[in-house]
């Protein structure tokens, strides 16, 4: 009788494991709490949560999708930029206003971006890693895109950044009830001028 060969175990999974995604993400919100964005590897993440490297590929993509899916957010950057870059120049800040707006005005998407604004105000670890991930993720990508000086972007994100704390962290009325459409018209044309100016 020969001796059978022992089952193979699958790559990158820790054997009896039920929620390997879920041991990613609570290891990738360590490791990112831990070294903040810009040190944190997928690698290290995988180390972390004891699988192989390729399987965090598998199920988040990139660090940066990690990222999102760790804290929760209601896009990956890399997905969206594109489609809110592409067309005209001229209306590039309109775009911009309406999708950050529109997107916040769902609770579901905006709830893990008030907590994290919230977080970042009083813990230092948070304010890095934010700023690391924002600046990675979409500064720098939008800014090259447009071939315009990172500080342009780095305002009209500021304005929007205060647009939306004044609107769901302190409820500051009427800004806080005020409709997405009206708004759009008030701050596209100044989110416009500083990309375009």
């Amino acid at each position: 009788m020969t001796e059978q060969a022992a089952p193979r175990r699958r790559p990158g999974r820790r054997p009896g494991s039920a929620d390997t995604r879920g041991q990613v993400l609570a290891a990738a919100r360590k490791i990112f709490a831990e070294k903040g964005y810009d040190k944190a590897t997928v690698r290290g993440i995988a180390a972390e949560a004891g699988v192989d490297p390729a399987l965090v590929h598998h199920y988040f993509s990139s660090k940066e999708g990690v990222f999102v899916a760790a804290m929760q957010f209601p896009m990956v950057p890399a997905d969206v930029l594109p489609k809110i870059i592409a067309g005209p120049g001229e209306q590039i800040g309109e775009r911009i206003v309406r999708f950050l707006l529109t997107m916040t005005s769902a609770p579901e998407a905006r709830e893990p971006i008030v907590a994290l604004m919230r977080t970042a105000m009083v813990n230092e670890q948070a304010v890095g890693m934010l700023r690391e991930f924002i600046t990675d993720a979409i500064l720098s990508r939008v800014a090259q895109a447009l071939s315009i000086p990172p500080i342009r972007m780095e305002v009209a994100f500021a304005q929007m950044f205060g647009v939306l704390m004044m609107r769901y962290i302190v409820e500051l009325e009427p800004l806080a009830s005020a409709d997405t459409e009206e708004l759009v018209e008030i701050l596209a044309p100044t989110v416009q001028r500083y990309l375009t100016a």
